[in-house]
Parts: structure tokens; sequence; C-alpha cells
């Protein structure tokens, strides 16, 4: 049997003569070379699909037009949380501090990092180019409530200013004529159609109260009505709510609906079978703060029509 020996030129016997090299036989060689079953390829799929997470197999969210996300601010991924679940109206509070227009439920809990544009305007305008023109493709018309928790006459100016940046993404007013927009801006807390005086150019409507339906001013101006609902109604979800309760909520509805308004509800119960009445009695948004809760409470709804 012939010896070899290991040049630096490579293998030789102990004759001289060269030898072959020989092909490597490791698993890894011939694991390349078999076809896969169909049993392998189905577990390599499902192991991809794992890895990949959730977003893979869903598809876009639902859109939740009758859903408002109560302060939206303080979910892990402010704004993002909500669109991931499909909503079209988030809220945000915010106060002026050194400048800055900062996103927070108190002055105290304020950063400068959460800026209104930061949190809220720079990603609905990213979002509204990347989804041709929407902030879902083909979606409705956004809405951001923005809460001012000062005086409106040393928070407003320096907001409109700001506004005025993202003029190309906002529904605008113009000399009584609407040009919607991808996100309408609203304004609540600390209010005034007086600080809309000499605009030419509108860049917020307001949200209304119970008054308005009084008075009934343009819905261009005050689009829909917001009421704390404790102050209007005792019933607290549980059991069936009072029959003379019913009737002034359906009436409240019916006549904003007359002006072409929206109803919303704050301060309210929180869980499903408040919201069924309140869809029931024709009420346009439900005030949460349990996107997922509320996402999943819409699914069966449309599952059961469906059935």
């Amino acid at each position: 049997m012939e010896q070899s020996v290991i040049s630096s030129v490579g293998q030789f016997s102990a004759s001289g003569r060269k030898l072959r090299p020989r092909r490597s036989r490791s698993p890894f060689s011939i694991a390349l070379v078999r076809r896969p079953t169909t049993f392998q390829r189905l577990r390599l799929a499902f192991a991809l699909l794992f890895i990949a997470g959730p977003s893979l197999a869903a598809g876009p969210p639902r859109l939740l037009i009758h859903s408002h996300a109560h302060n939206d601010y303080e979910h892990p991924r402010p704004l993002f949380d909500a669109l991931d679940h499909g909503f079209c109206s988030v809220e945000a509070d915010i106060f002026l501090v050194h400048g800055q227009l900062l996103v927070a439920h108190e002055l105290r809990q304020t950063r400068p990092q959460r800026t209104l544009q930061a949190l809220y305007l720079d990603p609905l305008r990213e979002r509204v180019e990347k989804n041709g023109g929407r902030v879902y493709p083909n979606g409705p018309e956004f809405t951001l409530l923005i809460d001012l928790k000062q005086d409106w006459h040393t928070l407003y100016p320096p907001l409109r200013a700001v506004l005025t940046h993202y003029a190309d993404i906002l529904t605008t007013y113009r000399d009584g004529v609407k040009r919607t927009g991808a996100i309408r801006v609203i304004i609540t807390g600390d209010r005034s159609e007086t600080m809309f005086a000499g605009e030419a150019i509108r860049y917020a409507a307001l949200d209304g109260s119970l008054r308005d339906l009084k008075t009934d001013p343009s819905p261009l101006l005050v689009p829909w009505i917001s009421a704390d609902w404790t102050r209007v109604f005792h019933w607290n979800g549980h059991g069936a709510m009072p029959p003379a309760e019913w009737r002034r909520l359906t009436a409240i509805v019916r006549q904003a609906h007359a002006q072409h308004r929206l109803v919303r509800f704050w301060g309210a119960p929180d869980f499903p079978d408040f919201w069924r009445t309140l869809r029931a009695a024709g009420v346009d948004l439900i005030n949460t703060d349990h996107l997922a809760g509320l996402e999943r409470f819409f699914e069966q709804r449309n599952s059961r029509r469906k059935n």
C-alpha cells in the first residue's frame, strides 16, 4: 500500500505520483444535493412564517371608521399602535413649552423629544406620501384631534404656524369651501371660534358641544360634537339602559346627524356591552383606550352579520 506525503504543492505517493484529491463527503454537501421532500418544504415555510412574525401572515387592518383612540400618546407606540389596529381617529394633548408643542396629558409629563411633529405630523406625512395621498391606501379622511391644554390665546398661534407647514396633507377651509385632504385636524380643549378670526385659510375645525345642537353652526366649522358621558347620563353600561336615557341618547344622535355632525362621548364606560349600545343608538365614534379590544369587537360584529 502506498504511503503518501504532503508537500507545499500537493499530495504525492511515496513513488512520487501525484494523488487525486478526495471529494468531501460532509453531511452538508450531501444535504445540498438531495431534493427536499414536501414535508421538509412545508416545515421550512412554517419556520419562516414564525420568524417573520404576524406581519407576514396578516393583511392590512380592517379600517375602524367608528373608533377613536383616546389619549393615543399614552400607548407604547403613539399613533402606530392605533394605525396597526385600523383606527381612523386619534387624540393628542399638547402644551407649549419653550416654544415647542409637546404631547402629554399633564405638563409635568412633557418631554422635549415628544413634539406634535415628531409623534404625529411627520409620521402621518410619511404615510400619506407612501400611500398615494391617504393615511391608509384608498382610505378615508383621517382625524387628528388636538386637545389644547393651555389657554388658546397662548397655544393656538404656534399650533397654526406649525400646521401651515403640513398644508399639503391637511384638510383646509377657505371662503366656506372645504378642500378635503388626507388628515382633518379638529381642535378640542380650550378653544373658541374667535381664534379663527381673520384667517383667510383655516387648517382646523372645532370640536363642538351639546350646546352647538341649539346654535347650529356650520358643520364645516363644527363637524362633530363631544360630551362628557357622566354629565349627560347615569347609566354605567351594566344591565339595560333606562328607557328615558335611551330616548335622550337617540334624540341627540338624530339631531346631530340632521345637522351633518358626528357624535362622540368621552369619560364613558369602555367595554363591549357599552360599545354595543352606543352603536345601536347610532353614536359615530367610540372613544376608547383599548385598541385591540375594540378591534375585536368590530370584527365579531362583522362576523355575526356575515353569518
